[in-house]
């Protein structure tokens, strides 16, 4: 497998992971709004913190991805 394949992949996989974490934080920020008069804090607290730290990752990982295309120039 040449080094541009091996790169693609790569690409391909995290692509899959963002897509991923997408999927997640829509649903909790989802949830989170249909559930705010009736959920306990507790669980509004962890919801808040989970859309923060989903919204972090997926902003950390289309960095990552970027960065990763943009070798790909070199090649």
């Amino acid at each position: 497998m040449s080094e541009l394949d091996i790169a693609k992949e790569k690409i391909a996989y995290l692509k899959v992971w963002l897509g991923i974490l997408l999927v997640t934080d829509i649903s909790t920020f989802g949830w989170l709004v249909s559930n705010v008069d009736s959920a306990t804090t507790l669980l509004l607290s962890a919801a808040v913190i989970g859309v923060v730290a989903l919204s972090v990752g997926i902003l950390l990982l289309h960095r990552r991805i970027d960065r990763h295309i943009q070798s790909l120039r070199k090649l």
